[in-house]
C-alpha cells in the first residue's frame, strides 16, 4: 500500500492542525488531548485519502519520478561520455597489470570498441546518480509511511547508499585483482591470455553488482527483524545454516574459483553478524510468554 501514496496538500495539513488546536473531537466523540492520538488520526486521514485515489494518479506520480531518474542519469552520462575511453582504461588496469608482457586485450566484434566504453559510462552514470535515484523512490513511498517508519527509513536509505558504494569499492580494489591473478596464473603455457573487452566488462560489472548488493545484508537483516518477519533469537538459532547458505550463494553467483567465493562468502557472514549486532542494540525484543510467566512468578 505504501507504494501508491501521495502527500497531503499544504491546505489539508493546515486544516488538520487547526482542528486539533481548536479542541474538536474525533468521530466517536472523544476529545483530542493526546499527541499520539493526533498523529494516528492524521496518519489515518492521509491513508484514507490516498486510498481513494484512482490507480491512474498513482501511475502518473510514479512516471514523474521515473522521468526525473532517467533525466539525472542522462545528464551525468552526457557529462562523462567524453571520458568513456579513460573510464574503460581505469576499469581494465587491474587486468592489464596481470597480463603477460606480449599480451593485450582484444575486440572480437566490430562494435565492441565503441559499445563497451559506452555501456560502462551508463553504469557509472547510474552509480553516481544512486543517491538521487533512492531519493526519488523515497519521495514516492514516504507519503504512505507513518512518522515512526519515516524515522527508521531515512537512516536505512543513507546506510544503503554507503554500503553499496563500499561493496563496489571492495570488489574493485580487493577482489578483482585477486580473481584475475588466479585465472591468469592457471592459464596453460601454450595459451596466451587475450581477453575480449566486452567479456571483461560483463564480468567486472557482474562482480560489482554482486558485491554492492551483498553489502546490503546488514540493512536487510535489520529490516526483516523490524518488520517482525524474523526474530533475533531465530536468526541466532539458525546461524550455522545461514553461514552454510552464504558459502552456497557465493559459489553460485561468483566466477568458478575459490578465491572469489571466499572473498564473497566471508564478507557475507561478517555483514550478517553486523546486522544482527546492530539489531540487538536498536531493538529490544519482548520476552516470550513462557519466559514472561516465569519472571512474573519470581516476582
Amino acid at each position: 500500500m505504501g507504494l501508491f501514496k501521495r502527500t497531503k496538500s499544504r491546505q489539508e495539513k493546515l486544516t488538520s492542525t487547526d482542528t486539533v488546536e481548536n479542541g474538536q473531537t474525533l468521530g466517536n466523540g472523544e476529545p483530542i488531548n493526546d499527541t499520539e492520538t493526533t498523529e494516528k488520526t492524521a496518519s489515518t486521514d492521509v491513508l484514507s485519502s490516498l486510498g481513494d485515489m484512482p490507480i491512474t494518479e498513482h501511475l502518473i506520480e510514479l512516471r514523474r519520478h521515473l522521468i526525473k531518474i532517467c533525466v539525472a542519469i542522462l545528464v551525468i552520462f552526457l557529462a562523462l561520455v567524453g571520458y568513456s575511453r579513460e573510464l574503460y582504461n581505469l576499469l581494465s588496469d587491474p587486468l592489464v597489470a596481470q597480463l603477460p608482457a606480449n599480451s593485450t586485450m582484444i575486440a572480437t566484434d566490430i562494435t565492441s570498441n565503441f559499445m563497451a566504453p559506452i555501456r560502462l559510462t551508463v553504469f557509472v552514470a547510474a552509480f553516481f546518480a544512486m543517491p538521487y535515484i533512492l531519493y526519488q523512490i523515497w519521495s514516492f513511498v514516504a507519503p504512505g509511511l507513518y512518522k515512526k517508519e519515516k524515522k527508521i527509513a531515512i537512516p536505512v536509505l543513507l546506510s544503503s547508499i554507503f554500503l553499496f558504494y563500499a561493496g563496489v569499492a571492495f570488489s574493485y580494489f580487493v577482489v578483482l585483482k585477486g580473481v584475475l591473478k588466479f585465472f591468469i596464473m592457471f592459464a596453460p603455457q601454450n595459451v596466451l591470455p587475450m581477453t575480449d573487452i566486452d567479456s571483461y566488462l560483463s564480468f567486472a560489472l557482474k562482480l560489482f553488482m554482486v558485491f554492492g548488493l551483498t553489502f546490503e545484508i546488514p540493512v536487510v537483516t535489520l529490516l526483516l527483524i523490524l518488520t517482525g518477519i524474523v526474530s533475533i533469537q531465530s536468526l541466532e538459532d539458525k546461524r550455522r545454516y545461514i553461514i552454510v547458505g552464504c558459502f552456497a550463494v557465493a559459489a553460485v553467483v561468483t566466477p568458478p574459483d575459490g578465491v572469489s567465493m571466499l572473498m564473497l562468502a566471508i564478507p557475507m557472514w561478517l555483514l550478517f553478524e553486523l546486522g544482527l549486532f546492530l539489531s540487538k542494540i536498536l531493538i529490544k525484543e519482548a520476552p516470550s510468554p513462557a519466559l514472561a510467566s516465569v519472571l512474573s512468578d519470581k516476582k
